[in-house]
């Protein structure tokens, strides 16, 4: 004879487990796309170089950089000595001293058309096709450079100090000295080779952030497996797993939406407190929207699938719509199977053999797209949109088989005679 209280127990042990666990991987999964995105954007040299190419032709990123290459150009002409050599030698060759006056006036202007040219130059190196190269080969070159910025290890155009992160631009300042030099400014030649720098970005607490960033680094490669792991057994344990499966999904979604919102409020806290060694709060917004990009896709994708699965869990339960729903579909199935068959379309043993085996058919198709995403490389919003899309016309498709395969089964002669 059974014992109740003991049968009892073990279901509400087994709950509390499956609740446990799927909270579990619910908290997780957001944790789990940070490492993701930290792991691959660190590691990947081509995902880091496609992320960071975008920059070398946004007007902020530009203009940021062009006042940096011109500040570090530093081209200082001594306009006053100049025009004092020049008037010197005017008056030598019998210049009236009015005159030689006049010009040691043009100092100035002297001055300004040597900085304007600095300043040509570094706008035409920085709009033109050269500028994306030499930015695209400086992070490839670079392919550690997140790596660097986030845990502070490595080598590369990025650098990071003090909760200081860097870019050195001593390459672009060697082409425009080139530039000046083949324009006429002879003293350009005199620019020193020293190591120039842009400040990205500049936190106090960007040793808190590297330690975070590490640890997530590490656990890059295992957290995906174990969130899985954690919500499949939550899922596995529950009495009734249908409603946990949807739970567990919205509460993916809704954990990834959180953090969604958590970085809207970061980046305002960022721009809100820029310290004044960043070049501009246009190039700053840029430089965080481009970093964060990918990070940002993958939250909303995770949120999307969440809501998609939560709903397929749902239309697919006992509930008064789910049923009113599914009824509706197959009524509209059957209805065009015999609109179809009065006008000599039928589907033979084909729909015949898909009634027959309908269950495994169905199952094999949401298998084989959870393979295929699971399998995308880098997925978003419109994969699971277009995923979806194809797996609700595969399904109709065999609902649509299905139906003739009633149809045209022996002993139902009567749904044959009835009008669409």
């Amino acid at each position: 004879m059974s014992n109740p209280q003991g049968g009892r127990a073990g279901r509400v042990l087994r709950s509390t487990a499956s609740a446990v666990l799927i909270v579990l991987a619910c908290v997780l999964v957001p944790v789990t796309v940070i490492t993701v995105w930290v792991h691959d954007i660190a590691l990947d040299t081509d995902r880091y170089v496609k992320t960071m190419k975008p920059l070398a032709t946004d007007r902020a990123i530009e203009d940021a950089v062009r006042h940096r290459l011109v500040d570090a150009v530093d081209v200082r002409v001594n306009g006053k000595q100049v025009t004092a050599d020049i008037a010197a030698w005017l008056e030598s060759q019998g210049l009236a001293p009015r005159a030689a006056n006049a010009v040691k006036a043009l100092a100035p202007q002297v001055d300004a058309a040597t900085n304007a040219a600095a300043e040509r130059v570094a706008t035409r190196l920085v709009e033109s096709d050269r500028f994306e190269t030499l930015w695209v080969t400086a992070n490839r070159t670079a392919h550690s450079t997140l790596v660097h910025a986030l845990t502070g290890k490595g080598r590369g155009a990025v650098g990071v100090e003090e909760g200081t992160v860097t870019l050195d631009v001593g390459t672009a300042v060697d082409t425009v000295r080139k530039e000046l030099e083949s324009a006429g400014v002879g003293v350009a030649s005199k620019i020193p080779n020293v190591d120039k720098q842009v400040v990205l970005f500049k936190s106090d607490q960007l040793d808190q952030f590297q330690d975070a960033a590490h640890a997530l680094d590490l656990a890059g490669y295992w957290m995906p497996v174990i969130t899985v792991v954690l919500g499949a057994a939550g899922v596995l344990l529950a009495r009734r797993r249908r409603r946990a499966l949807a739970k567990a999904a919205l509460g993916a979604a809704l954990g990834c939406l959180i953090v969604a919102i958590g970085l809207v409020i970061a980046r305002r806290y960022y721009l809100d407190h820029l310290p004044p060694t960043v070049l501009s709060e246009p190039a700053a917004a840029t430089l965080f929207d481009t970093l964060l990009r990918f990070l940002r896709v993958t939250l909303r994708t995770v949120i999307v699938l969440g809501v998609v699965v939560a709903l397929g869990a749902y239309l697919v339960g006992p509930g008064r719509l789910p049923r009113a729903v599914r009824g509706r579909a197959e009524r509209s199935a059957d209805s065009t199977a015999r609109w179809a068959g009065s006008h000599g379309v039928t589907t033979g043993r084909a729909g015949t053999w898909t009634e027959s085996h309908r269950r495994w058919l169905t199952i094999g198709v949401v298998l084989l797209i959870v393979l295929i995403f699971a399998l995308w490389n880098n997925p978003t919003p419109v994969t699971i949109l277009v995923l979806v899309v194809i797996l609700l016309a595969v399904l109709v498709v065999i609902a649509l088989l299905a139906a003739d395969g009633r149809r045209s089964a022996p002993g139902t002669p009567e749904k044959q005679e009835t009008p669409a």
